[in-house]
C-alpha cells in the first residue's frame, strides 16, 4: 500500500487498548484516506496530538499524497489564525472548539474552507513542520516524500531497526525528530507504541515494560531529568537503544549514560539534525563515543560535511571552524511562508547551509562550537551562548539557559539560589576575563521548555 508502512509495521494505542497490524492497520489507514479525499484542494492542517488518529491521519496523508501540515497541538487562538490567514488550507484538523475564521465551517470537530479553489502545493510536499512553534510569524519548512523516506531508511540501517524493534512515543509527532522516530520505525516494520503522557510521567513506563520497549528517543533535556531521577536502563530488561538528538548533551551525560547501556550491552547513539533535514543528518558510533565525546559524528549514508569559511569557501579539512554544510537526499525543498509557496519545487538542491557553527577533526567527525545567531555581546565582546550553557551546567547548575541582552548576557538558573547565582557570575567573569557584572544570573524554579524538550529561549527573551 503505501512505502511508509512497512511488512509487519503495528501502531499500540495504549489510551485505546488496541493494537493495529496487517489488514485492519490497512483498513484503518485507507479510512482516513477517504475522509481526506472529501476535503477541498489544498494542504491540510492537522493540530497533532500524540494519539491513535494523529498517526493515523498522517500515514494517510502519505499514502495519499497529500500534503500535511503536522501542527503543534496548543497552537490556538491568534496565533492559529495567523497561520489559517496566510496559508489556506482545506481543513485544520482536530480544531479548537472555538468558532472557525472567516471562509471557514465547523465540522465533526474540524474547521473546512468553505471555497473549493486554492493554490495545488507542489506535488512531491508531503509535511510541513512551523519553524515559529505557537508565535512568531507562520513559516514551514517543506519535505518531500522521497526526503522524509530517504532519512528513514538511513536512521533505520545506522540503529539496525528490524520487525522486532519497538519505539514509545517519547516526543511529540509534531517535532521532527519524533516523527523521524515514527518512520524510521514504519519503514522496517516495527511496533510503535502510543503513549501520550510523556518521559516523566509512570504511565510512560508502564507501557515501555508492558510492551518491552526497544529504544527510547530524548532531547537533552529528557536527559538531564532522567539523571536527576537516577535512571537505571537495568530496570527494563528490553531497553537497548538510547537516541539523543535536539541540542548538544553535555560531556559528563554523555560519557554516563554511554557507560549505562554498555553495562547491560546496549547502545547510545548521539545524533545531530535540523527539521530542514528531515530531521537527521548524523551519528556518532557507539564504539567510538569514549574517543570522540563532544562530536556530532559522521554524516548518515549519501550525506557529506563541509565547513563554509568567512571568505565563503567550503572546505573539509579539519579544524577549521565556520558553518557547517550538509547535503544529502534528506534537504529540504525549502521555505513556505506564503500559501503561492506551497507550490514551489526544490528550492535547496539538497545543499542545507545549516547556521551551525563547527569543524571537522581528521577522521570526518563533526564537532559543533555554537550558533551563527547565538551570540550575546559583553561590553562589546562577542560570547558564545551555547558555551556559556554549558559552562554553567558543567558547574553543577540544574538546567540553565542563556540570552542576549544590552551589552551582557542573561542567564536563567533552575534550583539555584541568590548567592549560586552570584558565584556563577563570578566564575564566568573570571572565564571570560570580564567583569562580574556582565553576566547577569537570575534563579528561575523552571527554564521553560517547548513540547519537544527543547528549551524556548523565545519566552526567556522576553523576560529580559
Amino acid at each position: 500500500m503505501t512505502t511508509l508502512l512497512g511488512d509487519g509495521a503495528r501502531l499500540v494505542d495504549v489510551a485505546g487498548d488496541r493494537t493495529l497490524a496487517g489488514d485492519e492497520l490497512v483498513a484503518e489507514v485507507v479510512r482516513a484516506r477517504d475522509e481526506l479525499a472529501a476535503l477541498p484542494q489544498g494542504a491540510v492542517f492537522s493540530r497533532t496530538r500524540v494519539d491513535l488518529e494523529g498517526v493515523l491521519r498522517y500515514v494517510a496523508a502519505f499514502e495519499a499524497e497529500r500534503a500535511v501540515a503536522l501542527l503543534d497541538p496548543l497552537l490556538d487562538g491568534p496565533a492559529l489564525d495567523r497561520f489559517v490567514t496566510t496559508f489556506r488550507p482545506a481543513a485544520v484538523l482536530s480544531a479548537p472548539d472555538t468558532a472557525p475564521p472567516t471562509g471557514y465551517t465547523a465540522s465533526g470537530g474540524d474547521w473546512v474552507r468553505a471555497t473549493a479553489e486554492a493554490v495545488p502545493p507542489h506535488s512531491d510536499l508531503a509535511v510541513l513542520l512551523s519553524t515559529s512553534g505557537t508565535t512568531g510569524d507562520p513559516k514551514f519548512v517543506r519535505l518531500s516524500r522521497a526526503a522524509l523516506l530517504a532519512n528513514a531508511d538511513a536512521i533505520a540501517d545506522t540503529l539496525d531497526i528490524t520487525v522486532d524493534d519497538v519505539a514509545p512515543t517519547s516526543l511529540p509527532l509534531h517535532y521532527s525528530f519524533g516523527l523521524s522516530v515514527l518512520n524510521s520505525h514504519l519503514v522496517r516494520g516495527a511496533t510503535v507504541v502510543i503513549e501520550p503522557s510523556g518521559v516523566f510521567k509512570q504511565g510512560f513506563w508502564d507501557a515501555v515494560a508492558e510492551h518491552e520497549a526497544t529504544s527510547l528517543a530524548g532531547v537533552p533535556y529528557h536527559y538531564e531529568r532522567l539523571r536527576r531521577l537516577d535512571f537505571d536502563p537495568a530496570r527494563y530488561p528490553s531497553l537497548r537503544t538510547l537516541t539523543q538528538a535536539g541540542g548538544k548533551l553535555r560531556t559528563e551525560l554523555v560519557s554516563h549514560f554511554h557507560d549505562a547501556m554498555s553495562g547491560v550491552d546496549g547502545r547510545l547513539f548521539v545524533m545531530y539534525g535540523q527539521t530542514e533535514a528531515g530531521p537527521r543528518m548524523s551519528t556518532v558510533p557507539p564504539e567510538r563515543l569514549a574517543e570522540k565525546l563532544g562530536s556530532a559524528g559522521q554524516p548518515l549514508r549519501d550525506g557529506a560535511f563541509s565547513i563554509r569559511r568567512d571568505d565563503g569557501e567550503e572546505t573539509t579539512h579539519p579544524k577549521i571552524v565556520g558553518e557547517i554544510v550538509y547535503r544529502g537526499p534528506n534537504v529540504m525543498m525549502g521555505y513556505a511562508g506564503t500559501e503561492a509557496e506551497l507550490a514551489a519545487g526544490d528550492d535547496n538542491g539538497g545543499v542545507l547551509h545549516t547556521g551551525d557553527l563547527g569543524y571537522l577533526d581528521e577522521d570526518g567527525f563533526l564537532f559543533i562550537t555554537g550558533r551563527l545567531k547565538r551570540i550575546g555581546k559583553v561590553f562589546g565582546n562577542r560570547v558564545n551562548l551555547d558555551d556559556l550553557e554549558h559552562a554553567v551546567r558543567g558547574a553543577g547548575i540544574e538546567v540553565s539557559a542563556a540570552v542576549a541582552a544590552d551589552d551582557k548576557v542573561v542567564l536563567f538558573a533552575e534550583s539555584a539560589s541568590p548567592e549560586t547565582c552570584k558565584e556563577v557570575s563570578r566564575t564566568l567573569a573570571d572565564l571570560m576575563h570580564l567583569h562580574a557584572s556582565g553576566f547577569d544570573v537570575r534563579p528561575i524554579d523552571r527554564v521553560p521548555v517547548q513540547a519537544s524538550g527543547k528549551i524556548d529561549y523565545t519566552v526567556l527573551e522576553s523576560q529580559v
